[in-house]
């Protein structure tokens, strides 16, 4: 049997569609399968909706959250939650086209314990989005040493992987780099991100900005890299201007006066300001890890 755990926040206009959809790929392709829903703290009729999705149809189990704990959090109780022999995840708007789950299955039938749904389009996005994605995915593939350039959370996982994945303790975690860390057997398919059926994207500018700041503190120390090469470059920039003056003053030149002194505190001072505000983000996150509070709470399963 296969689990497939679809995360949901404010999808009251897609849970059914979704449901009815997934439903009937399933059973037009004689797999056995569950879906589960993971209300993540949403604040319009989701649960309400999922409960009348599963009263419909048996395959259909939620699970709903005390409050908002993010997509990570929803997407690793619906692993925790699943009972099938292998569990898909995949988003709640079928922008991850539900009919690549027969492709995926039928690989995993074949011994692959991991199908990645690799992007072979993002869809539609403006430049500047795509330009930061990119970046955010290049520093991702190289603390993750794996190319995720294309990766999605849309793939396929046995269940030993997903125990495997539910092993790692730390709280602040970002699935789509985890699951290729565990490693594994694994195959990617390409998929076209589809346009959202109903209802309106929950992800801000500034949403996306804090997740990928989040997930690169938590899976990555290239923030922290960064900080080294920067506090190198200005010293090697004082050096220079140390030597600059060093000569015009064996030479009998005045110095410039006040304007590089300046230059090189505002330099130096901000420089110093960033590498404390990025050490302090990793503090933070160490903090919150030591406290060792639970990734999620559950208030209600149907």
């Amino acid at each position: 049997m296969v689990s497939i755990v679809i995360p949901s926040y404010n999808e009251e206009l897609m849970i059914e569609t979704t449901a009815e959809t997934v439903a009937g790929i399933m059973e037009q392709a004689d797999i056995p399968y569950e879906m589960l829903f993971v209300d993540d703290g949403s604040t319009d009729d989701s649960w309400q909706t999922i409960l009348r999705a599963s009263e419909k149809d048996y395959h259909v189990r939620g699970v709903r959250f005390s409050r908002n704990f993010g997509k990570e959090a929803a997407i690793f109780a619906g692993l925790a939650e699943s009972t099938g022999d292998c569990t898909v995840v995949m988003d709640c708007d079928l922008q991850h086209p539900p009919e690549k789950i027969v492709e995926m299955y039928r690989l995993w039938e074949q011994g692959y314990a991991v199908v990645e749904g690799v992007k072979a389009s993002r869809g539609k996005e403006s430049v500047f989005y795509g330009f930061c994605a990119g970046m955010f995915y290049k520093i991702m593939s190289k603390a993750a040493k794996v190319d995720m350039r294309r990766a999605s959370d849309f793939k396929l996982m046995d269940k030993k992987v997903v125990k495997a994945i539910l092993r790692c303790p730390e709280k602040s975690v970002f699935f789509r780099a985890l699951s290729s860390w565990v490693g594994f057997p694994s195959v990617s398919i390409e998929f076209d991100v589809q346009e959202r059926v109903a209802g309106i994207s929950k992800w801000s500018g500034k949403s996306l900005f804090v997740y990928a700041i989040t997930n690169i503190v938590s899976f990555s120390t290239a923030p922290l890299q960064f900080v080294s090469i920067v506090g190198f470059v200005t010293m090697l920039f004082a050096i220079v201007m140390g030597i600059q003056s060093l000569i015009k003053y064996f030479n009998g030149q005045a110095l410039e006066g006040f304007t590089t002194v300046i230059l090189l505190i505002l330099i130096i001072g901000s420089v110093l300001m960033i590498s404390l505000g990025l050490i302090g983000y990793y503090l933070a996150k160490i903090y919150e890890e030591i406290k060792g509070r639970p990734r999620y709470l559950i208030s209600e399963k149907r």
